[in-house]
């Protein structure tokens, strides 16, 4: 007998439970998406995707795409606006605190959504860009609105093609070096690493090509917009092969819109 009920009452029915799941899709090409990631794309009763109002139309219109070739046909996709957030803060904890904000505010959006838009046993689906284990913020939003209980979900995560293994596979590389480490990291930390004596770096996120700062002797394997139609790769010592790189951002956001580049950084 449940404790506090009358003999032979019925016991109150468990709450039903939302089902989330986040996909990774890849970096930018449909064919890129895996078999896992597909079928689970075929399982969804709502894709929520964030209205950035960034100009970058063709991602969304990926998004389209993706959710045309695998998706049900009563498949619904629902644009949650993107809070605003300072994406130039002056300090590292300054940094920090606008993320922790936004990420704040997303996960109160998208709770939002998910309990007024989704009924009890359904299942929605994030597509995240990439991988969600590196550098997205998803799955920590999810974990948020998972620790408020304000809508009851279960959740579990798809890895997705990186832009980092696109980028090796493209230039035919090992990002390591026989026994040793590589350092996966953004622009903006990108001189505290080199300060640190790390040799090979990984570099995401990088805005204003932070490596033309280096001093020594570097050798770079660069790619921008991978997986599209328009991607572009240059490889050589980075001093020589700099104006060659910033060159192609050039005719990357020519032809796109919109530059997402990814580089390994070699000390010699």
């Amino acid at each position: 007998m449940t404790p506090g009920s009358a003999a032979g009452s019925p016991a109150p029915a468990a709450r039903a439970r939302r089902r989330v799941r986040l996909i990774g899709i890849g970096p930018g090409g449909p064919e890129d998406l895996t078999v896992a990631a597909a079928t689970a794309l075929g399982g969804l009763d709502v894709v929520l995707v964030a209205d950035k109002d960034r100009g970058v139309e063709d991602l969304t219109a990926l998004r389209t795409e993706l959710c045309r070739r695998y998706g049900r046909a009563d498949l619904r996709v629902i644009e949650v606006p993107d809070p605003p957030r300072d994406r130039a803060p002056a300090t590292d904890a300054a940094y920090d605190t606008a993320v922790a904000d936004w990420h704040a505010a997303r996960a109160e959006r998208y709770a939002a959504v998910l309990r007024d838009e989704l009924a009890d046993g359904q299942t929605a689906g994030f597509l995240v860009w990439g991988d969600p284990a590196l550098y997205d913020s998803t799955i920590r939003i999810v974990e948020r609105i998972a620790a408020a209980g304000t809508v009851q979900i279960d959740y579990d995560v798809l890895p997705g093609v990186s832009a980092v293994s696109m980028l090796a596979a493209r230039h035919k590389l090992v990002l390591n070096r026989i026994g040793r480490a590589v350092t996966i990291t953004t622009g903006r930390r990108l001189a505290a690493h080199v300060a640190d004596g790390h040799d090979d770096l990984v570099v995401m996120l990088d805005g204003h090509l932070a490596c033309a700062e280096l001093t020594g002797d570097w050798d770079i394997w660069w790619g921008a917009n991978l997986g599209t139609a328009d991607e572009q790769l240059v490889a050589g010592e980075l001093g020589a092969v700099l104006p060659a790189v910033r060159a192609a951002r050039d005719r990357a956001r020519a032809a796109r819109g919109w530059v997402m580049d990814t580089y390994l950084l070699r000390r010699r």
